[in-house]
């Protein structure tokens, strides 16, 4: 996990930081140095430090074990069996903003983060857009109690519930962008994904069916009588399923475009009901 620019810590190799250095490593650690330095700096004291150290050694999460994720240039609360937000789903925020910048409107716009997990996507979405009515939406106990504390103090409102039998009836039809982050990874793949990932996040929040695309079907054939009549709906998939993934959209009504960043190794399907857009 690469250090936060607001976060590094400038100091010179202390026998502390090489044997941490050298127990990250030697636990197969990438960024043994960086993840150092994170935890010499987090630490309230030399115990806290001491455990820390073990439980990440041990293959915890550094998320779990800082409390803290970095996303989209800033921290966002993560709390042990949550879904850990991924530096690639930073594209669903870029482009949900963008689509939302160029469409203004005369009343705050609703935007839903469904399958919300930490509530990651929709904070740095009302961060970008203060602005907006956001509604974010889990299954997950644990989750939403994580997405609350995010989300809450910025505005937003956290909802508990199966995808959109979490969302107050009144936003039906008024949604202006949905933005999906749901399980997509499928049910035979997760045995094959780092430690770190099957043996601590829940598999609710990994496992998308037997081709990944479960819940890709679920909220398309749901998520028509939530949008308002211009809105979108973006999906993350990886660039394997995105042809499914569009494909889905497209049976479901939408046009569909696919939007890709090599740098963040990451996609979005974008999808809109015909005749909405204005290009």
């Amino acid at each position: 996990m690469p250090v936060p620019e607001s976060s590094a810590v400038d100091s010179h190799p202390t026998p502390a930081f090489d044997h941490i250095v050298t127990l990250l490593r030697s636990a197969g650690c990438v960024f043994a140095e960086e993840e150092a330095r994170l935890l010499l700096s987090e630490a309230t004291g030399p115990a806290e430090l001491a455990l820390n150290v073990q439980r990440r050694a041990a293959g915890m999460p550094l998320e779990y074990v800082l409390g803290w994720a970095e996303f989209a240039g800033r921290r966002i609360r993560v709390e042990t069996g949550v879904f850990v937000p991924r530096r690639r789903t930073e594209l669903l925020v870029s482009h949900a903003v963008a689509l939302l910048s160029t469409s203004p409107s005369a009343e705050p716009p609703v935007v839903v983060d469904l399958c919300c997990g930490s509530g990651a996507v929709g904070a740095a979405m009302v961060r970008a857009l203060p602005g907006v009515d956001l509604h974010a939406a889990d299954i997950d106990a644990t989750a939403v109690q994580c997405a609350r504390r995010n989300i809450e103090p910025l505005g937003g409102s956290v909802h508990r519930g199966d995808l959109f039998e979490a969302l107050p009836s009144a936003l039906r039809g008024r949604v202006r962008l949905l933005a999906v982050n749901a399980p997509y990874v499928p049910t035979e793949a997760i045995r094959t994904m780092p430690p770190e990932a099957r043996l601590y996040e829940p598999v609710i929040s990994l496992d998308g069916g037997a081709d990944g695309l479960d819940f890709h079907r679920r909220v398309a054939a749901g998520s028509i009588e939530w949008l308002a009549p211009e809105g979108h709906l973006l999906i993350e998939t990886s660039e394997r399923q995105a042809a499914g993934t569009s494909a889905i959209l497209a049976a479901a009504g939408f046009r569909t475009e696919t939007v890709r960043s090599e740098d963040l190794d990451a996609t979005v399907v974008v999808g809109a009901l015909p005749g909405i857009d204005k290009d």
